[in-house]
């Protein structure tokens, strides 16, 4: 059989299987998994770590944080409507930029497996309230692990018997989500608050730790990590009814759902700290369970014990649409030829990728058993996903200007939106600080030996050369991140203070991203892909 051949056979084959992906998602099954994915386990702690870092500004960050995602976002939406299929946040970099990006952005996604080992190891931290056994001294005990592993199968178990019943399942979990912080914040600010917090001279007023801190709450506060998921709808794209119509309303709704809750949240912990608490500041305020032990002071007995019944159900829900949304992953790499074809298959009976809930079951193992405290899971987790909106940012640019790059053109403005995107990823993956990039971004570079081990197992491989030069933009751009976050005033050296850091990501950051689109237009026309719709 000629290499031509080869390649249409794999066509069909993986057309085959995307064909058997039930496309039962509608709208409001959308924004369910949008919004629960992205409420999970930072609603409990965002608001006291914000409030710690930035004081009242800290409600200026989640605003700033909510319109970046929100930018981010739209880019997203214009590929997912435009290029519907399963897994597609690892398939557009492959298409728009080569094999090189493609397996480099698709190991940051397995990597990100984590995210669901963190929401996991979450439960298990929440649950030692209750259940002391399962967790001390800042890591799981042994009976401890012993469960995290048993309830990472039962969530793979949910998994297994249809995109519908996840749907199903997943509406109830995301109303639970809902009413408990809901009922929080109305309990709270009826038991009293304190007039005039925002701007009480004593405390600092509405900026006590300056501007600056604002910036810094987005990461260090955990406001990104909390907002981080609104993506989770595209990667169900192929599993939409009516993509075009319901997948931008549906991302959109989610960020802004998540966006008014977060807000009220903040305003609550804000107004009701007793003000014998304050007594160093707001960087003085600390919890080991923020609202829960802020609710037994305020005497809300039922409020805390609903809190820590939530405290496993929000990590719960986010971890459920995490095995969902890595299996889709797991299975776009399969489709990129990242990993094994057998991968990829896809259930007849239950129309989903059942051995790739497999595969990723193992992954989520493998973090959960040396890394056994939700900190140190999450802490280069957000990094990953942002490298995965900065590489579309890139693809949805180069898919304008290329013959075989379908875009229906829903959003306007994309000639601006996808360069500002790419860039204010660029800048949230800067403001984590150096002690997380010097983990997650050389992490990401073991993807390069990988690229060149698989390399000879493709069919018709491109001269390394050109495959070189089409992805040398990321192999610049992830060293110089790191460089610059070392020279920098986030938790790095200082030796290029603030603002002009900031300022200096974004030239660079601006400057890789015209590069990268080039490089992507520059690449030969591709027929068209048989298992894109």
């Amino acid at each position: 059989m000629s290499d031509s051949q080869d390649a249409r056979a794999a066509g069909s084959e993986v057309l085959a299987e995307e064909r058997r992906l039930r496309r039962d998602l509608g709208f409001w099954g959308l924004t369910a998994i949008s919004f629960s994915n992205i409420l999970g386990s930072g609603w409990l702690f965002a608001a006291m770590y914000a409030a710690q870092t930035a004081g009242p500004a800290s409600l200026l960050s989640w605003v700033a944080a909510g319109a970046l995602c929100g930018l981010v976002a739209l880019v997203m939406v214009e590929l997912g409507v435009s290029r519907p299929e399963g897994g597609g946040t690892v398939r557009w970099p492959l298409h728009a930029s080569g094999r090189l990006v493609g397996t480099l952005i698709g190991w940051s996604t397995l990597l990100s497996v984590g995210g669901t080992a963190a929401e996991i190891s979450a439960i298990m931290q929440y649950a030692g309230h209750y259940l002391p056994w399962v967790y001390h001294d800042g890591g799981l005990t042994g009976r401890g692990l012993a469960v995290a592993l048993g309830l990472s199968a039962a969530l793979t178990a949910l998994n297994w018997f249809g995109v519908k019943l996840f749907a199903r399942f997943n509406n109830l979990v995301s109303v639970f989500k809902v009413i408990v912080p809901t009922l929080t914040v109305v309990a709270l600010f009826a038991s009293g608050f304190h007039s005039g917090r925002l701007t009480a001279p004593a405390h600092g007023g509405f900026a006590p730790y300056g501007y600056a801190a604002v910036l810094t709450a987005l990461a260090g506060g955990g406001i990104v990590y909390s907002l981080n998921g609104f993506q989770a709808p595209l990667d169900f794209s192929g599993e939409a009814r009516n993509p075009r119509r319901t997948m931008p309303g549906s991302v959109l709704a989610g960020i802004g759902l998540a966006l008014a809750l977060y807000l009220a949240l903040q305003l609550a912990f804000l107004f009701t700290v007793p003000e014998r608490l304050l007594g160093h500041g707001w960087a003085g305020v600390s919890f080991d369970s923020p609202f829960g032990q802020l609710a037994l002071i305020l005497n809300l007995q039922w409020v805390s014990s609903l809190l820590y019944v939530d405290a496993v159900v929000s990590p719960g829900g986010s971890a459920y649409v995490g095995v969902a949304i890595d299996a889709r992953h797991t299975y776009a790499l399969a489709k990129n030829g990242m990993l094994p074809r057998v991968v990829m298959r896809v259930s007849t009976r239950r129309g989903i990728p059942q051995r790739a809930l497999l595969l990723n079951l193992v992954v989520i193992v493998v973090f959960l058993l040396p890394f056994s405290g939700w900190q140190q899971i999450v802490s280069v987790m957000g990094d990953l996903y942002l490298l995965i909106y900065a590489a579309c940012a890139v693809a949805v640019a180069v898919f304008r200007g290329r013959p075989d790059g379908r875009l229906l053109g829903w959003i306007p403005g994309l000639v601006w939106i996808a360069p500002l995107s790419f860039v204010v990823s660029s800048e949230f993956v800067y403001w984590s600080g150096w002690h997380n990039l010097r983990l997650a971004l050389p992490m990401v570079l073991i993807g390069l030996p990988l690229f060149l081990l698989l390399r000879p197992q493709r069919e018709q491989p491109r001269p390394l050369a050109d495959e070189l030069r089409s992805g040398a933009w990321l192999l610049a751009y992830l060293p110089g991140l790191t460089l610059l976050s070392w020279l920098g005033s986030f938790k790095g050296s200082d030796r290029l203070p603030a603002p002009y850091d900031s300022i200096t990501v974004a030239v660079a950051s601006a400057a890789v991203f015209a590069w990268a689109v080039r490089a992507g237009r520059a690449l030969p026309v591709a027929a068209p892909d048989p298992t894109v719709r």
